[in-house]
């Protein structure tokens, strides 16, 4: 097992971080293909905390259903994933928790230090709009070490929104579980998991909402591995910055 550093102390939807650099220019260009379906997610309550480990075996994962597996960023338009990705997700009072199942037959990974730009290992990103409104995001990336890069985003880059690498998902808990040995492609692994807890307290921001709302569905979408454009919702277009076709997330009780 192995844990985040513990300068990430006590994950919505959700997107990917490798295209914050590499595609920008590009994506901004392309038309959005606007025929796929923006996928849904209806998360359900939990009154007592999840035991964060990376393993998923806590006995309420099972109230949890997985999401599909994930498909190719442009839709059908493009073959399927080589490698399985697929999510589940729940919440309590104070926290969001994703649990993320990857199939991957040579891991890599190298960056140890928060907010090293971890996109060329092998990742995990999730991007989240508590407000449903295409504006103000966060991205939250875990490497197959467990190191977390995160950042705040005022507007799309598309809209001129820098980044913001001092923003910090504080009191976020996370761990990973490798499924084989990590940086050596001798061998085939079977893949990694991982389980996260956002709190909604780090997602605060000056008149905007963070909180969970059974009547307001969040806006999500998750990215894995750094050579490929899996998601959960596709977009469309190369270009995971585009909040209108993240995936809804839904609260219920």
């Amino acid at each position: 097992m192995q844990l985040t550093p513990k300068y990430n102390p006590n994950y919505i939807v959700i997107t990917f971080c490798c295209l914050l650099f590499c595609t920008r220019s590009k994506a901004n260009s392309q038309t959005i293909k606007d025929t796929n379906i923006i996928k849904s997610y209806s998360v359900n309550y939990i009154t007592r905390p999840l035991h964060i480990d990376g393993k998923i075996n806590d006995q309420a994962w099972k109230k949890a259903a997985w999401t599909d597996l994930f498909v190719d960023i442009e839709g059908d338009v493009k073959p399927k994933p080589l490698f399985d990705t697929r999510v589940k997700m729940l919440w309590d009072s104070q926290y969001l928790y994703i649990a993320a199942n990857l199939k991957e037959p040579h891991l890599w990974a190298t960056l140890l230090n928060h907010d090293d730009i971890i996109f060329r290992d092998h990742d995990f990103e999730v991007f989240i709009d508590p407000n449903n409104d295409e504006n103000q995001y966060f991205e939250i990336e875990i490497n197959a070490l467990g190191t977390v890069m995160d950042l705040f985003m005022f507007k799309t880059y598309k809209l001129g929104g820098p980044m913001v690498m001092g923003w910090n998902s504080d009191g976020m808990k996370s761990a990973i579980q490798i499924k084989g040995t990590l940086n050596d492609n001798r061998d085939k692994d079977k893949g990694w998991t991982i389980e996260m807890a956002i709190p909604y307290s780090c997602l605060k921001k000056p008149g905007r909402n963070y909180l969970p709302n059974l009547n307001q569905p969040w806006r999500i979408n998750f990215k894995p591995i750094p050579e490929f454009n899996w998601v959960w919702s596709p977009i469309g277009v190369i270009n995971m910055h585009v909040p209108s076709r993240w995936g809804y997330l839904y609260f219920k009780k």
